[in-house]
């Protein structure tokens, strides 16, 4: 049974990024987004949940936002779902069938009651991402330009170049809420069938696609990316967050990386937004990658173990990437 969230969730997600383009921006010859006054890459959330619903159609799936969006394509995978020209009275069953649109919500071309008029259904999912950046400075590596060929029809060769935009290194930082009121809203639009809605399902196979996402579906732009740390705080209500902990990290050096064994990430800072929600955390899930060296006051401490210490072993649930 996919039984409805009824807490809040808060997710803190780091990534590493080593000799690749970790999100490029189309309307900049693809150079990888930046904050150049800060000197921090920047990734959409629209990437982000690129890599989630790559990885939950390769798990066999359903999802609605395949690599073919528009409008047009939208109205097709809306009747290649149910079969029929999709209208108000199958949204329900489109809930049910579509775990993207559970998690994230989207916006639906569906048929009107009469004939050939047309509306919008506009949901807004549980769970939604700021935009990342990184935690470091980053540096951009020199382009080298990159050429392709290919045969016309008619036998000839042709050719493109264009600019391979890379950076040294970067590891990326995003923060996510859960919203336990959002789902109520969409079971209500499910028309109070619990499938319909975002369940605790739903959320386990989102806690599943951020760890093993991004390796498995690395292009060749994107091979070099790595998971180095996802945090779910749960909450005892549907009323409770505790706001970005990206802004209580810091890296040391934050400068100059070149690899995840170039510096450590100190914990210390996020110490002081937890005492804030202690008695409304009802349990924690995290997975941490090996070569990830996480400190508090400079002494080596898995964040598993450290968060432990401060809200009880009890409430620590790690997660597994096998």
């Amino acid at each position: 049974m996919n039984e409805v969230i009824r807490q809040n969730s808060e997710i803190l997600f780091l990534y590493d990024a080593k000799m690749c383009n970790p999100n490029g921006d189309p309307d900049d010859e693809n150079r990888p987004r930046m904050d150049t006054d800060r000197e921090r890459c920047l990734v959409s959330d629209v990437r982000l949940k690129r890599y989630i619903r790559d990885y939950l159609e390769e798990m066999n799936h359903t999802i609605y936002v395949t690599k073919s969006e528009g409008l047009t394509e939208a109205a097709g995978r809306l009747k290649q779902v149910l079969g029929h020209e999709p209208t108000g009275a199958d949204l329900p069953v489109l809930l049910t069938k579509l775990v993207d649109v559970r998690l994230f919500g989207a916006t639906m071309p569906i048929r009107g009651d009469r004939r050939g008029t047309g509306e919008a259904v506009n949901l807004t999912g549980p769970v939604q991402f700021t935009w990342g950046y990184s935690l470091n400075r980053v540096q951009l590596v020199d382009s080298v330009t990159i050429s392709s060929q290919f045969s016309t029809r008619e036998g000839a060769r042709q050719g493109t170049f264009g600019k391979d935009y890379r950076l040294y290194y970067a590891l990326i930082g995003f923060h996510g809420v859960i919203s336990a009121r959002r789902a109520a809203a969409m079971l209500a639009r499910a028309g109070g069938d619990g499938n319909g809605a975002t369940g605790e399902a739903d959320v386990a196979l989102l806690d599943e696609a951020m760890v093993k996402a991004i390796p498995l579906l690395a292009t060749r732009s994107k091979i070099g990316q790595y998971p180095r740390l996802y945090t779910r705080f749960v909450f005892t209500d549907a009323e409770t967050f505790m706001g970005d902990p990206r802004e209580d990290l810091r890296l040391d050096p934050a400068s100059g990386l070149r690899a995840v064994q170039d510096f450590t990430l100190e914990l210390k800072g996020l110490a002081g937004r937890l005492s804030r929600v202690h008695e409304r955390l009802d349990r924690v899930y995290i997975w941490q990658d090996a070569d990830l060296r996480t400190v508090v006051d400079g002494q080596e401490v898995s964040m598993a173990g450290w968060l432990g210490d401060i809200l009880g072993p009890d409430k620590v649930k790690t997660l597994g990437r096998t």
